[in-house]
């Protein structure tokens, strides 16, 4: 606290080079930037090795995103990105111990991101004492001691705040929660709240269950298959196979973002020759250059066209949901006008698009993070399963919902207990289970640890992740950090989160997914659940780098038991630390669907875990059904003279891990802060390509604003523009999140941009 370490790193004064975007994503540049950097890791003998083991069955889940693998996998079942987010954990250097003798947290925090991550594994226990400046090493008992007693010593059990990271596995995650839980609290915020918590309240509310209702085979099964708010090419390239798959079968697909990204307008398929030979194969059949947050008012719009022309599944809606004569009443209400203002089409067009949808025998939505950062998110995804209900598309083979979560066992993480509002049912397991005693008080989401930090201070604790860089409001997340009296960080290699800390900070090193899980009683295994409920082995090979790292479950029992030998209790955390079956047995006696997760877990391509919606169409709603929403239409405006901002990843960027200041598919490289505007836009503000600009925040009463942002001229719509995250992350204020949901509007920012 008080080190002065900058909190977003040095700013790059450097214009960005453009060139052409790129018509077609993977391929042999694919490849080659693949291999590229896992022989920059690796070295080519282990990247070989270690890439052949990725999404296998009895190897280990990509740490990248959460795609759901095939039923046979082929030999080479990773993408590009997932192959660089292997390497950059699975890297042969480490940070040795000189390291932290050359280099304060001052010095450090003046660093790049990229320069940061690029050091290595970290490679033992670490602290940074109160008053110092420098990281030195610490034994892990001692460690272990300190959290411990500091948590013991709370004098309020909810001033303390279990973050985790999508990144960790399902007996981490339930260990950790237990932790919380055990210790008093439901404080237990995750990159879920930063990302997909509006789809899973809007789907609870609407089908019973905060999950998607389809299966990997059902794209095949399909006749439309709509990507909204998504864009597969950089956050879930494996997607693309999946969709040229579907396309080979006869299936549609269609568009709706602001921006036409490089995977959605062509693909070539790296395992196929005539795709790596060839121009690939085009992807979407249509594309809908939607305005930001012009969402919900599209698909009102649609479902009014459908509902006006009898295009819809009345049997359906008759026996399995309720709503409908409220949502058809509200669907007359729509001012064509204001529709096509905005979303910026016209209403022949969205006509058009209706029969579309109407003429499909099984649609599948799928959407990301462009649907769900928003303040109406929830609503927007109301009014997208009002859609797909219409047509009767749930609970049938090729449709259904597919939110796309983009961290590899976020889902997961919450089916096993990571959620700041548990169930009764849930708790009351835990109490049986582990003879404790807990609290049904809704805990912190990750909004609501910033602002309850800022103002009380207390213990901060992170499993996996960079909470610094991935939450909205640099500047504010930074004093809610630096506030407490100890910030606790485990994790595999060295982030921005590490140096904005309490008064004292601990970092503690832990094995990745590609490393062997190995504790006092032999090798383990871990598993996940992807985005379609499916569970699953995650069974890494590696040899650990250093003998000072350990698995994550035995860190978090390493704290649990320290903690418990002062407060008192009777878990075992000694033998759940080491024998991860043990934690499997627990999830197993407290998660419904879970049964027999021991041997099961064992089956090549894991279990499933029960959907009612896609399984016997049940929907565990108050009334049993599917439930039709028939709100308001709203949607943002920015203030006057101002534009709508949304923030965006690069191609060469996993989560907040940044490899190079390179966007290859949108052809711009050499700097990050980049404002992409349409060309109208800077022709009226007499911008030129690499003007550099200030954008302020409009709309707060306090001052936000950020210099030396270069401007790109882009295909986005007028009166739109996009910056890259996480840079432009301290322009987004804590205080604008999701209505219900309490997601940060990444998505949908008043700016105002002068220069």
């Amino acid at each position: 606290m008080g080190r002065g370490a900058s909190r977003t790193g040095p700013i790059n004064f450097r214009k960005p080079s453009i060139s052409l975007v790129k018509e077609v994503a993977a391929g042999l540049p694919a490849v080659i930037s693949a291999w590229k950097h896992g022989i920059a890791n690796m070295g080519p003998l282990e990247s070989a090795k270690t890439l052949s083991r990725a999404n296998q069955h009895d190897g280990f889940d990509c740490p990248g995103c959460a795609w759901p693998d095939p039923l046979e996998p082929s030999p080479f079942e990773y993408c590009e990105n997932g192959a660089k987010a292997i390497a950059d954990e699975a890297t042969n250097k480490i940070i040795q111990d000189s390291f932290w003798k050359e280099n304060s947290v001052l010095s450090l925090s003046r660093k790049s991101d990229v320069w940061l991550n690029a050091q290595g594994r970290l490679s033992r226990p670490l602290i940074l004492e109160k008053n110092s400046n420098y990281y030195k090493p610490i034994d892990w008992d001692r460690a272990f001691g300190i959290i411990g007693a500091a948590l013991f010593n709370l004098e309020d059990e909810d001033d303390a705040y279990f973050y985790t990271s999508g990144r960790a596995s399902n007996e981490a995650a339930f260990l950790w929660q237990l932790l919380a839980r055990q210790h008093g609290t439901n404080n237990l915020p995750d990159c879920s709240n930063m990302c997909h918590e509006s789809s899973g309240i809007a789907l609870g509310e609407s089908i019973g269950i905060g999950k998607g209702t389809v299966r990997l085979e059902d794209f095949d099964h399909s006749d439309l298959i709509v990507v909204v708010g998504q864009n597969p090419g950089t956050n879930h390239p494996r997607m693309l196979s999946a969709l040229r798959s579907a396309k080979e079968s006869g299936s549609s697909v269609l568009s709706i973002n602001p921006i036409k990204e490089t995977g959605m307008r062509g693909f070539r398929h790296p395992q196929n020759p005539m795709d790596m030979l060839g121009s690939g194969v085009k992807i979407a059949d249509d594309h809908i250059d939607i305005k930001i947050n012009g969402d919900m008012a599209l698909f009102r719009a649609i479902g009014s066209v459908m509902v006006e022309s009898g295009w819809v599944d009345k049997a359906f809606i008759d026996s399995n949901t309720s709503g409908y004569d409220a949502y058809a009443k509200a669907t007359k209400n729509i001012n064509w006008e204001e529709i096509e203002q905005v979303t910026g089409q016209t209403e022949s067009r969205i006509r058009d698009l209706a029969y579309h949808f109407s003429k499909s025998k099984g649609t599948i939505i799928c959407w990301a993070m462009g649907i769900t950062q928003h303040k109406n998110s929830v609503d927007t995804i109301r009014e997208i399963v009002n859609v797909l209900l219409l047509g009767g598309h749930v609970g049938r083979p090729g449709a259904g919902v597919c939110p796309v979560r983009g961290h590899s066992n976020v889902q997961g993480d919450r089916t096993v207990g990571i959620t700041h509002a548990p169930s009764p049912r849930f708790l009351a397991a835990l109490e049986r289970k582990y003879d404790i005693i807990t609290t049904e008080k809704h805990g912190a989401d990750s909004v609501h640890a910033v602002e309850r930090m800022r103002e009380r201070g207390g213990i901060f604790l992170s499993l996996g992740g960079n909470f610094l860089s991935a939450m909205s409001d640099t500047d504010r997340t930074a004093e809610a950090l630096e506030s407490c009296s100890l910030t606790v960080q485990i994790s595999t290699k060295l982030n921005r989160s590490h140096l904005i800390t309490g008064d004292t900070a601990i970092i503690l090193p832990c094995l990745g997914r590609t490393d062997e899980q190995v504790t006092s009683k032999g090798p383990q295994i871990l598993s996940v659940e992807n985005s379609m409920g499916v569970v699953h082995m995650s069974n890494g090979k590696k040899k650990r780098p250093s003998m000072s790292m350990r698995s994550e479950p035995t860190i978090i029992a390493g704290i649990a038991r320290k903690r418990q030998d002062m407060a008192g209790g009777t878990i075992q955390w000694s033998d759940l630390g080491s024998d991860f079956s043990l934690i499997r047995e627990g999830i197993e006696a407290t998660v419904p669907g879970f049964e027999a997760y021991n041997s099961r877990i064992l089956q090549p391509s894991g279990f499933e875990l029960p959907n009612p919606p896609r399984d016997n169409r049940t929907f565990r709603t108050p009334s049993g059904r599917a439930e039709f929403s028939s709100g308001e239409i709203t949607f943002f405006t920015p203030d006057d003279d101002c534009y709508t901002m949304m923030t965006i990843r690069s191609h060469d960027q996993f989560n907040t891990t940044i490899y190079t200041d390179n966007d290859r598919y949108r052809g711009i490289s050499g700097s990050r802060r980049i404002v992409l505007m349409s060309r109208s836009d800077m022709e009226e503000r007499g911008f030129k390509s690499g003007h550099m600009v200030q954008i302020s925040t409009t709309g707060v009463d306090r001052k936000m604003e950020s210099g030396e942002w270069s401007v790109v001229p882009y295909e986005i719509p007028k009166g739109c523009v996009a910056t890259y995250f996480p840079e432009s992350n301290h322009l987004i204020p804590i205080e604008s999140y999701g209505d219900g949901s309490f997601t940060p509007t990444s998505k949908s920012v008043s700016v105002s941009i002068t220069g």
